[in-house]
């Protein structure tokens, strides 16, 4: 049994397995070399041999207990038929949605326009580079790429004024995503995935309607997964009370962000737990980050834990700062 699993399955708490969200990305050079010479970001996360072989780079590098995929949230979207790009250094840019026939999107056409995503987890899942370690995918929650589609840009200025007008809209989007978010599960499933994370990382916007909005279009997706027969991690970020979440939404893990204090939640939530640590720590020195890492660690020591970040690892990371945090979780007992 793989070393999250045996956390998050079989609830070992000597066993602290570390995987890093973001792990495939900006802050290694031999990914960077790649990014130069392929500055279409959709085409990138479409060309399986390239995202098989960034996906693979972190764990060559640092021996990581799971590779996630090379993927992005936003390719739920474009599978709907929505244009989606990523313009540098702005972000995301997504199409007008009224150029979607929201009731006339067919399953088989999303599949086909997300196959790539596909053969690059068959890829992998037989790959020497992964024995005994774990194969993540991943989806966005529904609220999450509500947002994004609504709003058509990143939320980190806010909400458009207008967000929430249109109900008839919104009801639409929530009930075509929960369809779709769920074949993009399936699909990856088959395809060699171990684990499915749902990011919600725009879960910290949300003022009221809970239900409608994070628990019960997240709980759908959980139940879902599970049927498959895959373990489900839920990174709800920002919400204001995780141990609520987990009861209500009772994933096999939850991810925490950076601004939980682990100590406030530790006796809350029986669940197994992942990540916490502020990946601005990462960008500090090799004291402060042995200490922190520690900290999380002696906090979880009888918990079941899965050592991450609160968030993903920033792009200027140094390789050895990150090289510094898998010794001291390897060295932790």
């Amino acid at each position: 049994m793989t070393p999250i699993k045996e956390c998050l399955l079989n609830k070992n708490t000597k066993v602290k397995p570390v995987w890093l969200m973001r792990q495939a990305g900006r802050y290694l050079p031999e990914f960077r070399e790649i990014r130069k010479k392929n500055t279409d970001f959709i085409k990138l996360c479409l060309n399986p041999e390239l995202s098989k072989e960034i996906t693979l780079q972190p764990i060559k590098r640092f021996g990581f207990d799971a590779a996630v995929i090379f993927s992005d949230i936003l390719m739920v979207p474009y599978g709907i038929g929505q244009f989606v790009e990523f313009k540098k250094n702005f972000g995301p840019q997504l199409g007008d949605l009224n150029n979607i026939n929201l009731d006339k999107i067919s399953e088989k056409e999303f599949t086909d326009n997300l196959a790539p995503v596909y053969k690059l987890l068959e890829n992998l899942k037989n790959d020497s580079n992964l024995i005994g370690k774990d194969l993540i995918g991943f989806v966005g929650a529904p609220w999450t790429l509500m947002v994004y589609m609504i709003n058509k840009v990143s939320p980190k200025n806010g909400l458009k004024e207008n967000f929430f007008e249109n109900e008839e809209l919104i009801d639409k989007l929530l009930d075509v995503l929960d369809q779709f978010i769920k074949l993009h599960i399936k699909n990856q499933v088959e395809s060699g995935a171990s684990i499915i994370q749902i990011f919600d990382s725009w879960a910290g916007l949300i003022n009221d309607k809970f239900d409608k909005f994070l628990y019960n279009p997240t709980k759908s997706l959980v139940n879902y997964t599970k049927q498959l027969g895959v373990p489900v991690i839920c990174f709800p970020r920002n919400i204001k009370d995780y141990p609520k979440f987990c009861n209500i939404v009772n994933p096999d893990v939850i991810s925490i962000d950076y601004n939980v204090d682990p100590r406030s939640i530790i006796d809350e939530i029986s669940i197994p737990v992942q990540g916490g640590l502020d990946p601005d720590i990462l960008l500090s020195d090799k004291k402060n980050l042995r200490q922190k890492v520690s900290e999380y660690l002696k906090i979880f020591n009888s918990h079941p834990y899965i050592f991450n970040l609160g968030h993903g690892i920033l792009p200027t990371t140094e390789i050895d700062m990150v090289e510094e945090l898998v010794k001291v979780v390897r060295e932790f007992k």
